[in-house]
């Protein structure tokens, strides 16, 4: 069920003022030990951060909390709350090797509908609509993999820049691959892209204001906020759009998806009703996927109260 968002008491979403638990440093040290030791040695470090997490990361576990009860059905257990950090850390983990061209480390089952696999075959450009649900980087890592269209990320300026830092820590050379929304040639960047043929990637499950940006729908059972902007994008660029989500399956194992939503410059609907029946698939093809790998929801925040 849809429901238009009319409140605006906050003037940002809620997860945009959390604070950022990382620091260089400490990224260059996981990347030093990563790379230096080796992946099984630093999957040894995951296990006493994510007990300090899951002890004195109070609100990030009430956030878990609920969020398991939902799409588990059931009260969470501290052993749920555990693998659901620990899934969250292996992923992070596993962006050091991927963001240096380690794909060969994983074991990645790749699964692509119809429109997809034709994307992919006529090097076209696309939208990817991801959530923070599971591995971007899988995505991107693929994309390499296969010699197919570069893949970047379309994101908030802010997290732009968080990122990009993150970049420069692990490889510096992928910096160029962030494309911050709020610039004066923001949009042309995009467009640009999409005509070179590359994949432009935007997880579009957090919305940046509270207001006319967003609308609700029914997520795991409760109205949540869900952010029109990126297809309102699409929508301009008539842009084909896929959902992607790298599910983490544990290990060095990972499955990929590559679905389609919908194809903004075939469809002859009105805008409005394009934008509303493409996120309705979005939003109920994300919640299939918290339920078939529910530990890898990585909203660690009261999400339907953003």
């Amino acid at each position: 069920m849809q429901t238009p968002d009319k409140s605006a008491e906050k003037p940002a979403a809620a997860w945009a003022g959390k604070p950022e638990r990382s620091n260089t440093l400490a990224i260059r040290f996981i990347v030093w030990v990563a790379l230096k030791l080796g992946r099984r040695v630093a999957r040894l470090f995951l296990y006493p951060i994510c007990l300090y997490f899951l002890l004195f990361a109070g609100e990030a576990r009430t956030a878990s909390k609920q969020y398991l009860r939902m799409v588990l059905g059931r009260e969470a257990r501290v052993s749920d709350g555990f693998r659901h950090i620990h899934t969250f850390a292996s992923t992070i983990l596993d962006r050091v090797f991927l963001l240096n061209g380690r794909f060969d480390k994983f074991d990645v089952q790749v699964h692509l509908d119809e429109a997809a696999r034709g994307l992919l075959e006529q090097r076209r450009g696309c939208i990817l609509l991801g959530a923070h649900l599971g591995s971007f980087e899988i995505t991107r890592a693929y994309a390499d993999e296969i010699d197919g269209p570069p893949a970047s990320v379309v994101m908030y300026e802010e997290n732009a820049r968080k990122l990009n830092s993150v970049l420069k820590a692990i490889n510096p050379d992928l910096a160029q691959q962030v494309i911050a929304l709020g610039k004066v040639d923001s949009m042309l960047r995009v467009e640009q892209a999409l005509q070179r043929g590359e994949f432009i990637g935007i997880l579009a499950d957090r919305g940046l204001e509270n207001g006319s940006g967003n609308v609700s729908w029914d997520f795991l059972g409760q109205p949540a906020k869900f952010p029109t902007g990126p297809l309102r994008m699409a929508y301009m660029l008539k842009s084909p759009v896929l959902l992607m989500v790298g599910v983490y399956r544990g290990g060095n194992r990972y499955d990929l998806y590559f679905e389609e939503l919908l194809n903004m410059s075939d469809s002859e609907l009105p805008r409005n009703e394009l934008i509303r029946k493409a996120q309705q698939r979005y939003v109920e093809r994300i919640e299939h996927y918290c339920h078939e790998a529910p530990y890898n929801w990585f909203n660690f925040y009261d999400f339907w109260k953003s």
